[in-house]
């Protein structure tokens, strides 16, 4: 939103006001993101609700352009800096009210590999999603995977690679899952430019997930998936 729009956003409504999150969302406009937060919040409404319909909607868009090719790396990191505004707002909210998650992931680079963007993109679409995320950063040995989903009480345990030869190490977290019992306790997805989804049934993941936007919806069907069985 530039400044010749010359938009006050107090004075638009409810419907008008969210229209214009998912713009500036979409546009990376951070101040505006804020503002408009803290207006949902005072005009009543709740924070999972700002959440959901605010946030998430217009991340949701970014995501599907992004899948699409219309948007790229650059243009996603800047609307997922804004969502991370808005999100610093809600959090504490949204701790006090106990509103629901999605789902809780634990994400970082395996061992021997230190190349982070992919998963820090991963990380805020996930956030963006609905997710909590815990990213453990790069170079991580198997016990750090195995301390962290346990302490975070995860569902979804996210591994990437960037080097052929950090690859493998990602058998060696999941067959240490199989040996201790708890391989199904959670959903393991891997990704990474040299990887593919042979690889990824090849080493025993759930999925392989191409970008950060295919990585949501895997996520997503996943969990919606595992909540099926819990409840049948």
């Amino acid at each position: 939103m530039s400044d010749e729009d010359d938009i006050v956003l107090s004075e638009l409504d409810d419907e008008e006001l969210v229209q214009q999150m998912h713009d500036d969302l979409y546009d990376g406009m951070r101040p505006e993101i804020e503002e408009a937060t803290h207006i949902l919040l005072d005009r009543g409404w709740a924070p999972y609700r700002v959440l959901t319909e605010a946030l998430v909607g217009g991340m949701k868009i970014v995501g599907e352009d992004f899948r699409d090719g219309i948007l790229f790396v650059p243009e996603v990191l800047l609307a997922a800096n804004s969502m991370k505004a808005g999100m610093a707002i809600l959090k504490p909210l949204l701790a006090e009210t106990g509103a629901p998650t999605i789902g809780k992931m634990v994400i970082g680079t395996v061992k021997g590999d230190i190349h982070d963007i992919g998963q820090n993109l991963v990380t805020m679409m996930m956030e963006g999603a609905g997710f909590e995320v815990l990213n453990i950063g790069i170079n991580n040995p198997v016990d750090k995977y195995l301390d962290a989903m346990k302490e975070f009480d995860a569902d979804i345990l996210g591994m990437s690679a960037l080097l052929t030869t950090t690859m493998p190490y990602m058998k060696v977290v999941i067959d240490t899952m199989v040996q201790m019992g708890i391989r199904d306790d959670y959903i393991v997805l891997v990704g990474g430019a040299p990887l593919n989804e042979e690889f990824g049934k090849a080493i025993g993941a759930d999925a392989y997930c191409r970008d950060a936007a295919v990585a949501v919806e895997t996520a997503k069907t996943f969990m919606a998936r595992k909540h099926n069985q819990m409840s049948a």
